[in-house]
């Protein structure tokens, strides 16, 4: 992990097209203001992690489906 210092007002910059700036700092929270190109997803670890645990459970809940769809069904013989 690359571990850097900067004041408030001053930014980093990522892969030419990214830019993080701290725009204020209040005791021990630091507010972050980050310049993205559109196609680029920005969120909170805390959301990310939220969303993929989404996608997961969707994922499963649909192989779920597909393989009971595909499963032999059980039916009683006609007298």
């Amino acid at each position: 992990m690359l571990v850097l210092s900067r004041k408030k007002n001053e930014s980093i910059i990522i892969d030419d097209q990214i830019v993080i700036m701290v725009v204020d700092i209040r005791g021990d929270r630091v507010r972050l203001g980050i310049e993205a190109p559109k196609h680029v997803t920005v969120h909170r670890r805390e959301v990310y992690e939220m969303i993929q645990a989404d996608k997961k459970r969707a994922q499963e809940s649909t192989d779920t489906e597909t393989a009971s769809d595909s499963a032999p069904s059980e039916q009683t013989p006609v007298k």
